[in-house]
């Protein structure tokens, strides 16, 4: 089952939406950025969300989102907000990620000129260190000024490559549109959207649900084909 998070959450009605919709992470930005929330109003969604659905096996696990803060601050917020999940979206390294008390989401960024070539090598370097820290990793595409959450799409063929031997979250430019694809495509552990989802900067309740049914939809005859492997290996 393809992994799905909906980041840049911004109130608890969103929150519940994508609860109920059965997704795995939610996202909260944390540091700069047009969808940053103060940590005063980050603590009051995850609280209420948690006491709407107390039992973590039915919600979302709640990530936090940062980028080149200190780490002691990532700590103190996570305390003070309630995260589960930490996402690393800046330039830190190994060092900074063993500094960190709670499960870490390292976003990579690619950059969408840079041929394949070039970029792969780094790209799986990269996946083996982290995810032999036991990392979750997140490809991202790269926009200048930016950490995430720009709508820009990557090469799909760099991370179909990555994706035959490493497990990781897609992102960048995914919407309900072409996310099915992406599926199909790269067929990666998961798959993370904000501006995708979203009408006029906000989050659309219908385009979460879209974009989930989207994802499922598409898993589909990966599944049929897994059980039709197996059927014949019985055979």
């Amino acid at each position: 089952m393809t992994k799905i998070k909906i980041c840049g959450i911004t109130d608890i009605a969103h929150a519940s939406a994508a609860a109920e919709a059965r997704v795995d992470f939610i996202g909260i930005v944390l540091s700069p950025s047009r969808r940053q929330l103060s940590p005063e109003k980050a603590r009051h969604i995850i609280l209420t969300f948690k006491r709407i659905i107390p039992s973590p096996k039915e919600r979302p696990a709640v990530v936090g989102v940062f980028a080149n803060e200190p780490p002691e601050r990532v700590n103190e917020l996570v305390d003070f907000c309630g995260l589960d999940w930490v996402q690393l979206s800046g330039e830190e390294d190994l060092d900074y990620c063993n500094k960190i008390k709670r499960p870490i989401i390292k976003t990579l960024h690619v950059k969408a000129d840079q041929p394949l070539k070039e970029i792969l090598p780094r790209l799986e370097k990269f996946l083996d260190i982290y995810r032999s820290r036991g990392y979750l990793c997140h490809l991202d595409s790269s926009a200048e000024g930016a950490y995430g959450g720009t709508g820009q799409t990557f090469d799909w063929g760099v991370a179909q490559e990555l994706a035959k031997v490493h497990s990781f979250l897609l992102a960048g430019g995914l919407t309900p549109e072409n996310v099915g694809r992406a599926v199909e495509v790269v067929q990666p552990w998961g798959v993370d959207v904000s501006s995708g989802v979203e009408t006029q900067g906000l989050k659309d309740i219908n385009k979460i649900a879209t974009f989930i049914r989207a994802v499922k939809t598409a898993e589909k005859p990966r599944r049929l084909g897994r059980l039709f492997s197996l059927w014949r290996k019985r055979g």
